[in-house]
C-alpha cells in the first residue's frame, strides 16, 4: 500500500510541474505562449476553457522532435498521461476559466521575429 501511496505522490508532482492546466491557468500567459512558440506548435491560440488539455494536444500538434522526457521537450506518453489529468483538472476548475476567456480571450502563441 505505501508503494502505490509513493507512486500516487511522484505522479502527482511530476503532472504538476508540467501540467498544461497549471501553465495555461495559473502561470503568467508568456509561459504558455512561449512553450507554444519554442515548440513549433501548429496552434495559433488556446482557449482557456479546458486550456489544459488544449494546450496539452497543441504540443502534440508540433514540428516533430527528439523526445527528452522530463527535459524541454516533453515525450508524447507524458503528454498523453497529463492530457487526461488535466481534462479531470480542467474540469474542476471550468468555472473560473469560463470567466477568464470572458475577460481576457485566448492565449495567443508568441511571435518570435
Amino acid at each position: 500500500m505505501m508503494k502505490l501511496k509513493n507512486a500516487l505522490v511522484l505522479v502527482a508532482a511530476i503532472s504538476a510541474t508540467g501540467c498544461g492546466t497549471v501553465n495555461t491557468t495559473f502561470r503568467d500567459d508568456t509561459v504558455a505562449s512561449n512553450k507554444l512558440a519554442r515548440w513549433s506548435s501548429n496552434c495559433d491560440s488556446v482557449p482557456r476553457i479546458y486550456s489544459g488539455a488544449v494546450f496539452d494536444y497543441c504540443t502534440l500538434d508540433a514540428v516533430p522532435r527528439q523526445s527528452t522526457g522530463f527535459g524541454g521537450h516533453p515525450s508524447a506518453s507524458l503528454v498523453l498521461l497529463d492530457m487526461g489529468l488535466s481534462g479531470i483538472a480542467d474540469t474542476l476548475i471550468l468555472p473560473y476559466t469560463i470567466y477568464l476567456q470572458s475577460k481576457h480571450g485566448d492565449i495567443e502563441k508568441a511571435r518570435f521575429e
